[in-house]
């Protein structure tokens, strides 16, 4: 017979029951002692001598529980988990098992097999420490901003930055927007919708990107904002740089969060272009937010409404700079010469600076004391420079749009020698071969030929 493992229970009872039987304790003790009743020691008593001190061990030590879920059951769900959700957590995946495949399994039952099956690491594998900092009390009163570039549709579409903006107070989302690239107009755009659904809130809490923040300190315009700043001014809102990703650690976490259950939401609603995305974040906010945002301490909202006209809140989210006015009536705008119609207005702008209003559909407007002036462009050659100094979080729209540029302007076509001197083959006449030297129409195609390699060159 090989050893018994027996729990420290049953060593109890074995050793106390031995005494009853060497006449050294009374069965009252025993029951007493043991805490069971003088009929159940009797039968203890009773087994031990027929038995032997073995059979005190439970009966279903070894056995498996009648309730428990079975084997194929179980290996059906881990099935799915390793085809479809993969890379889910436990708590994800068994409510998509529930949702999409009718399967009803408790999440800590989930994850105690797919840890068997290797899909899951523990708590304990998976630990890190951050320091915690205490939410705002109040609803609307910090909303933290941040764009995120990722391959949201993975290999089904284009990478792009998914534009996240969270209320501290509650962990909310507030807004979410696909953007091509983080930059002035999509923020601007995201901020417009904010703004409709939300009202004002009292301030942003953001990174360092040069969208919030002007990097250079000699900065000679701009009263040193930024034009996402100046909007947010002329809105009485206030703007707050943190110094570290950690001080942002709200919508840090909600990014991470993002990555995780948005794209395999996408995945499974087949969503493959920032259109449709845009379309189908909605109704992911609502779901996320009914499940995790939290209830604030103070249950004021601090939004304040916006009560300006959509003219006047287009005017306010676009890109206003002030342009010189040359004496040709001309103005620099984005490598464009900018020629205004001369007016008995404009001849009298010489010298003087006018603003200039950039929408983000691409429009442009002229004004001089609010005032728009009638103007016509010349566009000059759009291009990315060499040697340009681009930030890491807009390479690939500067990528996309170098290449767009590139696919634009036609193939060049590489001339002979030839073809450069305007040579034609001239098939050759039986006789007397001709002076082309002393030619006059030899010597006239000559001059012509040279002339155009003059004006090539």
């Amino acid at each position: 017979m090989g050893l018994i493992a027996m729990s420290e229970r049953d060593l109890q009872r074995i050793e106390v029951l031995s005494k009853v039987i060497d006449s050294r304790m009374t069965m009252v003790s025993a029951a007493h002692v043991l805490g069971l009743s003088e009929r159940q020691v009797r039968r203890l008593l009773e087994r031990i001598r027929t038995t032997g001190a073995a059979s005190i061990r439970h009966k279903a030590i070894g056995r498996p529980s009648n309730n428990r879920i079975s084997d194929g059951v179980r290996d059906y769900a881990v099935a799915i988990v390793r085809e479809r959700y993969a890379d889910f957590g436990p708590t994800l995946a068994a409510e998509k098992l529930a949702e999409r495949d009718g399967l009803t399994v408790s999440r800590e039952t989930l994850r105690h097999w797919m840890s068997q099956a290797g899909l899951w690491l523990s708590r304990k594998q998976r630990r890190t420490f951050h320091q915690p900092r205490l939410r705002r009390e109040a609803y609307g009163e910090l909303v933290q901003i941040d764009g995120s570039e990722h391959r949201w549709f993975e290999d089904r579409g284009d990478p792009c930055s998914l534009l996240v903006f969270i209320d501290d107070a509650t962990g909310k989302l507030m807004q979410l927007r696909f953007v091509r690239s983080e930059s002035a107009f999509s923020y601007f755009e995201a901020l417009e919708l904010y703004l409709r659904d939300h009202g004002a809130p009292v301030a942003f809490y953001s990174d360092k990107h040069s969208v919030f923040r002007v990097a250079k300190k000699d900065a000679k315009g701009g009263q040193g904002m930024t034009q996402f700043g100046r909007a947010l001014c002329e809105l009485n809102i206030e703007i707050l740089c943190a110094n570290s990703s950690q001080a942002k650690g709200r919508v840090e976490r909600a990014n991470r969060t993002l990555q995780d259950r948005l794209i395999k939401d996408l995945r499974l609603a087949e969503v493959s272009d920032m259109d449709r995305g845009n379309a189908f974040l909605a109704g992911f906010m609502e779901r996320h937010n009914a499940k995790f945002a939290r209830i604030p301490a103070r249950p004021d909202d601090l939004h304040r409404p916006v009560n300006l006209a959509s003219d006047r809140l287009k005017d306010i989210l676009c890109k206003r700079e002030q342009r010189y006015i040359t004496a040709q009536l001309t103005i620099s705008f984005e490598r464009q010469r900018i020629m205004l119609e001369e007016t008995d207005v404009t001849r009298g702008l010489v010298g003087r600076y006018v603003e200039t209003y950039a929408y983000a559909d691409g429009r442009l407007d002229v004004r001089w004391k609010g005032h728009s002036l009638p103007y016509r462009v010349f566009y000059k050659d759009q291009r990315v420079t060499h040697a340009a100094i681009t930030e890491n979080k807009r390479l690939s729209d500067v990528l996309a749009y170098i290449k767009e540029r590139q696919d634009q302007l036609p193939t060049p076509k590489v001339k002979t020698n030839s073809e450069k001197n305007g040579y034609k083959p001239r098939g050759r006449k039986p006789g007397r071969k001709t002076d082309f030297m002393n030619d006059a129409a030899a010597i006239a195609r000559r001059q012509q030929a040279h002339s155009k390699l003059d004006a090539a060159e």
